[in-house]
């Protein structure tokens, strides 16, 4: 009776929608439909995880990208699941008499989930390749003299006769420059499909080998697999494909086998290389050894004149000097450039001949060929006339060896430790920070170097050479208190290991500690500095530890496995800079209220949950970085105020925590000089820039929106909007943002002057897009918007990576009169960007004169750099007077630079780069003219790089053109 019931009051319920009969069948059927459900959703459930598990394996080998509409299903899956659940969970609590209205739901979506079941088969694949790519260019210096040397390497690495490679050498000879030359050579050479360059040092890690190399490839291993295991599976990886091996600076005899390496001696299309010192390591592993020389005293002097200028010959009097100090550089490339740099810009005959007698000095009585580049070194040292440069050079030799530094963390390193004043203000430090580096850098004692960022973002660092920093280490000496025991992989500290009465600095980063004795509190009643930082097996500090270090100043446990902080800690009144970043495990620090003298703590991306107690304390603190605490949700009120010397910020913002609710705090921090932020969302970021106008007023501010791993930190006033919604919403951007990320965007189909999005950042001044999967057009100008947003013709720099979609740079329908657009453009790269076809219309290019580089790659698609014009019969030309680089690669359809017949007129163009373009016939540049008629190379020019075998089909306008810029040929 009750089920009758049921069924006429749900059919009355349904009957104004649903034929009585269905209502009927829906309610007798109600439970079996749900099951049906159920089922159906387990199964789509099942595929869902199938394609996530065959992405994840296809990933992990890398050089695969999933497929756009497989990522759209993937999304479209979870919101079925979520809707389904809900109707899952309604229908164990439905009243009986609701049900016919429910089981209507039920029917419809079982046919939904089924059709999304069908939906994922996905037959064509799951993946796509991505750009190919055997590695990346490394940045380094033209050979001089090392030519012979180069080609007999070569030689080796095109036969068939020999594996494995031994370039041996005394330190500072050029085994690594050489070695750098033909790497880069070989990314064009496709007998290859990889070569790997790995810095191996000493001593030799086994474990991190096996992940440099295995990261080379774009793949990865087991984590805590034991060595063998991940040898095996290291191995298998590389059989795959044919691939050079650079192991650079191999001081110890080691198994190929024991690392995963396969043998190269078998005919697999494979090649060793490596570098040393020892010829007994050569022999060892079985190499053709191949012996770098010293240069000849022509060479030499050729390498030092390029290095401290020809004009120094004019100076009279100082060639005979100049010879004799060319001379006591012995050949050594590396002594030649440090040397000549420290004279740079010197005409004083009386200073070189004074240093003529300082080296001599440095040199006299040496025997032992491995301190002949020492001394020489020493030389280049001692003529640094400041001592705050030295000092700061002395510093560098605290990181481990071949360890690439952001120009930002050595110089706050430089500041914690006092090597560079703050005052008047952090502004002023960083300045003099980078001049210090540019000093460096010009006397050739810190090398220029990419430094690469957890996202995967590259900005300026810098680099010692190994032998220069032996030479600082040697520099520093017992007497001066330092003792850098960096990545010697030290298991462990005793109380007798390194802890010496008067030692002031001691450095212990980059090992393999694991623990210290919990009895141990080292007596170093001078010790002002303690780097225990990159040992992440650390997880633990004795609670005496610092108890007799009263006089340290620098603490430094970033990167360890450390979960509390010793009570000792709150007896160190006189520190002055306590860093923790990416202490993921913390949880707890003791009380920081007698820490008054603080001035940076640095909790970056560690796992506290609340602030440390006291610090409202703090009032010399400078720096505070809370950013990226997953567990931190609340900053209490009446801190901040307390900070009143705050000069830099770092903190997450979410709408729910006090941070937020309290901006003021932040408003009322009068010497507060950079600000960094964190935000989740969009909205959150409208409200903060709403709600906290004066942050802009900062001397700078770097912001993310979204999800991202690290902050960028390219220039002043920076944003990154990650993984966002883009389309939907406004974001208001600050008038005076300078550099804009937007990458991974969502739902950015309009083009930026068709949105609201660029309009408030008037002073703009770079923009990167990447990885938005649906833009198809960058500008649009046509009749219903003619007028283009006023900030692209403000932009210097547009970057535009992997946009599968973008067909068009800037597309023009019906404008008769083209606005100013893009005239301050002076850097256009473009990355994987397959559909577009003909990068620059026509129109645009008379606004394109203060163009400087144009970079474009892996363009698939792309058949034109200029678009031609209708009428493509008569010979134009196009004028770019200021553009000094054109590098185009891997465009394997591009078949014209400027239309068939037209020419390009740069006289400023320095560098012309053409790789993998096999369908581009002719180079278009027009070659100045002398004053009898005959063509020259363009004034600046200095190289062009190229594919021989293609150079061999190229054509020029002129006949004479290919013989006349042969001297500029850099083949690869």
């Amino acid at each position: 009776m009750a089920d009758i019931a049921g069924v006429i009051v749900s059919s009355l319920t349904c009957i104004c929608s649903t034929p009585t009969c269905n209502c009927i069948d829906q309610y007798r059927n109600f439970n079996d439909d749900v099951v049906e459900l159920r089922r159906k959703l387990e199964t789509l459930i099942g595929r869902k995880q199938d394609i996530e598990s065959t992405i994840q394996v296809a990933e992990a080998r890398g050089g695969q990208m999933v497929k756009q509409e497989v990522q759209e299903w993937l999304k479209h899956a979870q919101d079925i699941y979520g809707d389904v659940q809900a109707i899952l969970e309604k229908a164990q609590k439905v009243k009986w008499y609701k049900r016919a209205c429910l089981g209507k739901l039920v029917a419809r979506k079982i046919n939904v989930v089924e059709k999304m079941h069908e939906k994922g088969s996905f037959p064509e694949g799951l993946v796509i390749e991505r750009a190919p790519s055997r590695g990346n260019i490394i940045p380094t210096e033209n050979l001089v003299g090392e030519i012979s040397t180069k080609e007999e390497i070569w030689g080796y690495l095109m036969g068939d006769n020999v594996g494995m490679i031994g370039v041996c050498g005394i330190g500072g000879v050029g085994k690594t420059t050489i070695m750098k030359n033909v790497h880069n050579d070989l990314q064009r050479e496709i007998r290859f499909q990889k070569v790997i360059w790995v810095t191996v040092s000493y001593p030799l890690n086994v474990f991190e080998l096996q992940k440099k190399i295995v990261g080379a490839m774009g793949q990865r291993l087991i984590e805590d697999e034991e060595v063998m295991m991940r040898a095996a599976a290291l191995m298998e990886i590389m059989r795959r494909v044919s691939f050079v091996l650079i192991l650079d600076d191999v001081w110890e005899m080691f198994s190929l086998n024991d690392v995963g390496i396969p043998d190269p001696r078998v005919q697999n299309g494979c090649k060793v290389v490596i570098t040393s010192r020892s010829i007994e390591v050569c022999s060892y592993l079985h190499c053709k050894i191949v012996e770098v020389q010293p240069l000849s005293r022509k060479e030499s002097l050729k390498l030092f004149l390029d290095t401290v200028g020809d004009g120094v010959l004019q100076v009279p009097g100082l060639e005979d000097i100049l010879m004799l100090i060319v001379k006591e550089c012995a050949g050594l490339p590396l002594a030649i450039v440090v040397i000549a740099g420290s004279m740079r810009g010197v005409d004083d005959v009386n200073v070189w001949r004074n240093a003529l007698t300082e080296l001599r000095d440095r040199v006299r009585s040496v025997k032992d060929s491995n301190d002949e580049i020492f001394k020489r070194l020493r030389f280049s040292f001692d003529r640094l006339d400041n001592l705050e440069v030295k000092n700061c050079f002395l510093y560098c030799s605290f990181f481990e060896e071949d360890y690439v530094f952001s120009r930002r963390e050595l110089i706050e390193n430089w500041i914690d430790e006092g090597l560079i004043d703050v005052w008047p203000s952090r502004k002023v430090a960083y300045e003099r920070g980078h001049a210090i580096i540019d000093r460096l850098e010009k006397n050739f004692l810190l090398e220029k170097a990419s430094f690469i960022s957890v996202d995967g973002f590259g900005s300026a660092g810098a680099k010692m050479h190994d032998v220069v920093r032996d030479m600082a280490i040697r520099c520093i000496g017992p007497e001066f208190g330092y003792m850098p025991k960096v990545g010697m992989n030290l298991a462990e500290l005793s109380r007798e290991h390194g802890w010496v009465k008067d030692l002031k600095k001691l450095s212990l980063k980059g090992n393999n500690i694991s623990n210290l004795p919990l009895s141990l509190s080292p007596k170093c009643l001078t010790l002002s500095t303690l780097v225990l930082s990159s040992n992440p097996n650390l997880s633990e500090i004795p609670e005496s530890f610092f108890e007799e270090m009263l006089a340290l100043k620098v603490l430094d446990l970033s990167s360890t496995a450390i979960e509390t902080l010793s009570n000792s800690l709150s007896k160190l009144e006189n520190l002055s800079a306590l860093r923790l970043q990416h202490c993921m495990k913390l949880k707890y620090l003791p009380s920081l209220a007698n820490l008054r003298g603080l001035k940076k703590l640095d909790l970056h991306r560690a796992g506290i949950e609340v602030v440390p107690q006291g610090m409202e304390m703090l009032i010399s603190l400078e720096y505070l970085d809370l950013l990226f605490c997953p567990n931190l949700k609340e900053i209490p009120t009446r801190i901040l105020p307390n900070l009143s010397s705050l000069q830099y910020l770092a903190v997450c913002c979410l709408r729910e925590t006090t941070i937020m609710r309290n901006l003021e705090e932040v408003a009322g921090l009068r010497k507060l000089e950079t600000l960094e932020c964190k935000f989740d969302e969009i909205q959150d970021f409208n409200y903060f820039v709403n709600k906290f106008k004066d942050f802009q007023s900062a001397t700078a501010y770097n912001i993310v929106v979204g999800r991202a791993k690290d902050m960028i930190r390219w220039g002043k006033y920076e944003l990154l909007i990650n993984d966002c919604v883009i389309g939907e919403e406004c974001i208001l951007l600050p008038n005076n943002l300078e550099i804009l990320w937007i990458t991974e965007g969502k739902n950015m189909r309009s083009s930026l002057n068709k949105t609201a999005l660029l309009e408030k950042a008037v002073e703009l001044k770079s923009c990167y897009i990447g990885d938005c999967k649906e833009i198809e057009c960058l500008v649009e100008l046509d009749l219903s918007s003619s007028l283009c947003c006023p900030v692209l013709n403000k932009l210097e720099q547009l970057d535009l990576l992997n946009l599968t979609r973008l067909c068009v740079l800037v597309r023009v329908e019906g404008v008769a009169t083209l606005p100013p657009i893009f005239s301050n453009l002076k850097k256009l790269f473009i990355l994987n960007c397959s559909r577009i076809s003909k990068l620059l219309p026509l129109e645009l290019l008379h606004f394109l004169q203060n163009v400087e580089t144009i970079d474009v790659h892996y363009c698939k698609q792309m058949e034109e750099i200029v678009a031609s014009s209708d009428s493509d019969a008569s010979s134009e030309k196009f004028t770019f007077p200021r553009l000094k680089k054109l590098k185009l690669s891997n465009l394997p359809k591009l078949k014209s630079i400027c239309s068939r017949k037209g020419v390009m007129v740069c006289d400023s163009i320095d560098e012309i780069e053409i790789y993998e373009c096999l369908e581009l016939k002719r180079i278009p540049l027009q070659l100045p003219q002398l004053d009898n008629g005959e063509p020259s190379p363009p004034p600046r020019l200095r190289e062009i790089c190229i594919n021989k075998e293609w150079w061999k089909s190229v054509e020029w306008d002129h006949p004479n053109a290919k013989n006349l810029l042969q001297p500029f040929l850099k083949y690869r």
